[in-house]
Parts: C-alpha cells; sequence; structure tokens
C-alpha cells in the first residue's frame, strides 16, 4: 500500500460523493414539476441531506478513530449509494425528504474518515497538496454532473439517472476493501478518551468549526439553487444552464489545487506556518465575500458567471487550509475533530437551501437578497481566522505539532 494508492482512493472517493450529492440540484426543476413541489419544499429536501449528514458527523469520526477507516468507509459507501438510488423511487415530498435525510445520514463521516487515511499514510509535507487534489476532484465532479445530467436525460429519466449513478458507489466499495489497510505499520489500539474537554474549550476549535459552517453556507448554493437561478433568473436553457453552472465548481478545483501548491512555497517565504494559513484564509473569505457582491450588479450572464466563479476559486482557498489545520489540531484523534469542523460546515449546508427558499417564496424570488445573505457570512469567516492557531495540537500527545518541524509556528 501506498501513498500515492491512498490518495486514489481519497480523490475518487471524493469524486464520487460529489456526484451523487450534486446530480439532485440538476434534476431539481423536473423533480419539482413531476412532484409537484413548491420552492419552500424543494428547500427542503436540499436541507434534508445536510441535516442528517451534520448530525452524524461525529459519531462516524469517532467511529473511525476507534476501528479505522476501512470498516468505516466501506459502510459508508454502500449506505450511501443505495440511497442515491432510492432517491429515483421517491413519489412524494415526505418520501423524497425520508430519503435525502438517509442519504445524508449514510454519507456521514466520509470526509472525517478520509482526513484520518491521509494523516495515518502521508507526511505532513504531502498532505496540503493531497488535500487539494481531494478538494479538486470533488469539485470537478460537481461541475461536470450538471453536464452529466442533462445528457443522460437524452436516455433516461431523472429516476433513472439516480440509479445509474448509485450503482458507481458499490464498484468503489468492493475495491476500496478489498485493498485498503488502516495502517502503514502494526499499531496497538489507542484506548484513551478522546480529549472531547480540551476541544470544546479550545477557542481554536471552535472557530475552525464555524468558518466551515461559513464556507458551505455559501458553497451550498452552487450544488442546490444555482441551476435554477440561472434558468428562472437569467432566462437560460437547460443546456446552457448546466454549462454555466458548472463554472463555480471547475474554479473551486482549480482554488484547491492552487491552494495545495502555495501553502509550502509561502511558508518557506514567510518561516510561518500559522501565519501562512491565517493569511491565506483571510484572502479566501474576504475577497470570496467582495467577489459575491460584485456579481450582483452585472447584468451579463456570461460575466456575471465568471465573477461568480473568482468568488467561488477564493473560497476554496481555504479548503485544504481548514482540513489540514484539523488534521494538526485533532492530533490522534484527527476523526473525532475534523468531524465536528465537517458538522458544522453542513449545518451551514443545511441552512442555507432552506434560508434561500424562504427568501424566494417570501420577497416575489429576490435572488439578489439571498446573494447579500451568503456574502455576508463568507465574510464572517476572515473573524473566525483571527481567533485560531492553526498549528498546536489540542489533544494529550507530546509531540511537536507543527507539520513543517524546521519552520516556526
Amino acid at each position: 500500500m501506498r501513498a500515492r494508492t491512498v490518495i486514489l482512493f481519497a480523490v475518487t472517493l471524493a469524486i464520487i460523493t460529489y456526484i451523487d450529492r450534486v446530480c439532485i440540484a440538476q434534476a431539481a426543476p423536473a423533480i419539482s414539476r413531476d412532484l409537484h413541489l413548491s420552492k419552500i419544499e424543494m428547500g427542503y429536501v436540499f436541507s434534508a441531506f445536510g441535516l442528517s449528514y451534520a448530525l452524524l458527523e461525529i459519531p462516524g469520526g469517532w467511529l473511525c478513530d476507534r476501528i479505522g477507516p476501512r470498516l468505516v468507509l466501506t459502510r459508508i459507501v454502500l449506505w450511501w449509494s443505495f440511497f442515491t438510488a432510492a432517491t429515483g423511487w421517491a413519489w412524494n415530498l415526505p418520501s423524497l425528504v425520508i430519503t435525502r435525510f438517509l442519504f445524508g445520514a449514510g454519507e456521514a463521516g466520509c470526509f472525517p474518515a478520509m482526513a484520518k487515511m491521509m494523516s495515518s499514510w502521508l507526511s505532513p509535507d504531502e498532505r496540503p497538496m493531497a488535500e487539494g487534489l481531494k478538494s479538486a476532484g470533488a469539485r470537478v465532479a460537481a461541475a461536470v454532473t450538471p453536464w452529466l445530467v442533462v445528457s443522460m436525460y437524452s436516455v433516461m429519466n431523472w429516476q433513472t439517472t439516480f440509479l445509474v449513478f448509485g450503482a458507481i458507489g458499490i464498484v468503489w466499495a468492493g475495491a476500496f476493501y478489498w485493498w485498503y489497510r488502516d495502517t502503514p505499520r502494526p499499531q496497538i489500539r489507542d484506548e484513551e478518551p478522546v480529549p472531547f474537554r480540551a476541544f470544546l474549550r479550545s477557542r481554536s476549535a471552535w472557530a475552525l468549526c464555524v468558518q466551515w459552517f461559513c464556507h458551505y453556507y455559501g458553497f451550498y448554493f452552487y450544488i442546490t439553487w444555482l441551476p435554477t437561478y440561472l434558468q428562472q433568473s437569467r432566462g437560460l436553457n437547460l443546456k446552457q444552464g448546466a454549462i454555466l453552472a458548472g463554472l463555480p465548481m471547475l474554479s473551486a478545483a482549480a482554488g484547491s489545487i492552487a491552494c495545495g501548491l502555495l501553502i509550502p512555497r509561502i511558508v518557506h517565504i514567510t518561516g510561518s506556518l500559522a501565519i501562512t494559513r491565517k493569511w491565506l484564509a483571510y484572502a479566501a473569505y474576504g475577497a470570496a465575500s467582495l467577489l459575491l457582491l460584485l456579481f450582483t450588479s452585472i447584468k451579463d450572464p456570461v460575466l456575471a458567471m465568471i465573477v461568480m466563479s473568482l468568488s467561488s476559486f477564493m473560497a476554496e482557498l481555504s479548503g485544504p487550509v481548514s482540513w489540514t489545520t484539523a488534521m494538526d489540531l485533532g492530533g490522534r484523534y484527527v476523526g473525532t475533530l475534523s468531524a465536528a469542523m465537517n458538522m458544522m460546515g453542513h449545518f451551514g449546508g443545511a441552512v442555507a437551501p432552506a434560508v434561500i427558499g424562504y427568501i424566494l417564496e417570501y420577497t416575489n424570488s429576490n435572488w439578489t437578497l439571498a446573494f447579500y445573505a451568503s456574502a455576508a457570512i463568507y465574510f464572517l469567516g476572515v473573524f473566525c481566522w483571527m481567533l485560531i492557531d492553526p498549528v498546536t495540537s489540542l489533544d494529550q500527545a507530546k509531540s511537536d505539532p507543527r507539520p513543517y518541524p524546521h519552520s516556526p509556528a
């Protein structure tokens, strides 16, 4: 088992994860039509996934710390693949909400398990680029899925597309269980309890979690409401909307890779990993907020989507920074702490679609107000990073917490 194989598993899983998450966004207009759903009801459908995903993140991360990623990820992928397929079997609002809730419950713990996997197998200087590639894979999948769904519509309906997407995960789960092993060398099982008290009393841990809420509140618009916005507000047809809906996610992928490349180079210049992470995060959230405000004033749909894509690029710089920070702060309990961070992120993902649905319903589809809210929440992320010590481990390990031992924190 080699590090590059671990990265390959992580990248391909991130791709499958986001195909299965995002396909419902492009299918939303057809689902709403066939099941007679209002905007508020469709917001509930979008939010059901994020809510259950968030609620079960910490149990999933804790379980991964206890028994390892191999069994946890295999169970996760099989569960969510079944409920991806089951989405196509829904016949009304309750059945669709329940299915998406169970889909989110199954996927909970996926990214903390991947963080545990990378923490075990990759050296500290390999992790930023690996995180960048993993995040880029997820964003590329989110970018191409709208086009993929539209292409599949030429030969099948939206119900069948969910069945096809669900089958992909089953193939991955079988390959992963066959090839992957939890540790690169035999280890004694750590029986010490997770230091929840230290995590709960840590300002850095709380701020790390809240900034991830800010990240995902803005991000979830792209994988839920964006296709609907392009069709209803910008007047684009299905194919035009599918192409433009992919731009923010392609730029997000570029942002993830750029961050993975930038971190070691900036550390070399500044001599401080802590300063590098904090200033990248400031730039990410500050620029994402300002660019989203600029987007609302542009009438040309193509130019507007270019500006929105730049906002997405900047926001994504916070991704590898956040995950590598969670690895360092979590120490031996990276699964649990990264799960707490991702839980808060997906609370943002659960809140955003429902809030946007209410804004649209009660303001006669005032999309601009929804973007103002997202921009304000992005900017809150800047203040969160002022409170974070991004390098000092919070567990009880007696080890150097710095991932770059020769760089001062």
